[in-house]
């Protein structure tokens, strides 16, 4: 083979390497996400998306040179989302659980949450003690629901029932159909301010835990997401999508701006 043929033949499979390359890097991330669950993520009637863990993506999908492709699931079809490899990670102020674990992998958390009581103006439900006797409302599968199945005989509801969506839960609890609901705090305390009249949060329950975003078990690209992650707490860019969508600014010593490694269990 001469040199001429050699060096078409060499510029020709580099040609191919970087085309190769470009193509992966320029891959569309697959999304999931709950579609009605501001101020964490919410589909537009133009069908967009929008939200704090929206932005977070976004800007992971720079980070990584990829473009990002979000498309709506129910809340139990995340988890179904991640496990069958269609959608590359999932948003919906996911908590952490060692149960979860088991079958998904999550990013280090960003958020630590708490739960809220939400319940008619004036119902009087200071803590899980007053639900006794009560019917109670929760997004079906989520950690809300679990916390309440495990405290069953401790708080003595009359009877707890899950929903697929946040909207008929909450359509619910305004048409008297159900007395308080158990959710996400900061969920239900934008969705009272935004779109419903003579509810409130009569109690906030703190439970440690904290919301990632899930990926597939053992993801391959679930480093460099994390890394993404601990790179926009270090510059200050988690910080100010905190405060762009929850109005405060994020503590000092929070999840929201300390970087970590990816969890092992629930404690992260």
């Amino acid at each position: 083979m001469n040199f001429t043929r050699r060096l078409a033949m060499g510029l020709a499979l580099g040609l191919a390497s970087l085309t190769a390359t470009t193509a992966v890097a320029q891959e569309a991330l697959r999304v999931g996400s709950y579609p009605a669950n501001p101020p964490w993520q919410n589909q537009t009637a133009e069908g967009t998306f929008e939200g704090f863990e929206v932005d977070i993506v976004n800007e992971i999908g720079k980070r990584l040179n990829r473009p990002v492709e979000i498309s709506p699931y129910d809340f139990r079809a995340l988890f179904v989302a991640t496990s069958s490899g269609r959608a590359d990670m999932v948003i919906s102020s996911l908590t952490i659980t060692d149960e979860r674990l088991a079958e998904q992998s999550f990013t280090q958390p960003y958020v630590s949450g708490a739960l809220g009581i939400g319940m008619p103006a004036g119902a009087g439900y200071d803590g899980l003690d007053d639900l006794n006797g009560k019917t109670i409302g929760a997004i079906a599968t989520s950690f809300g629901e679990a916390y309440l199945k495990e405290r069953e005989a401790e708080i003595g509801y009359a009877e707890l029932r899950g929903y697929d969506t946040l909207a008929n839960m909450l359509t619910d609890l305004q048409n008297g159909r159900i007395d308080a609901v158990i959710n996400d705090e900061v969920g239900i305390r934008y969705a009272f301010s935004q779109q419903m009249t003579g509810m409130e949060v009569g109690a906030t329950i703190e439970t440690g835990e904290l919301f990632a975003i899930m990926m597939p078990k053992d993801s391959p690209i679930l480093e460099e997401v994390n890394q993404a992650i601990s790179d926009m707490k270090a510059d200050g860019t988690m910080a100010q999508l905190y405060e762009k969508w929850f109005g405060v600014a994020p503590a000092a010593d929070s999840v929201t701006v300390t970087p970590g490694p990816v969890p092992t269990s629930a404690q992260g």
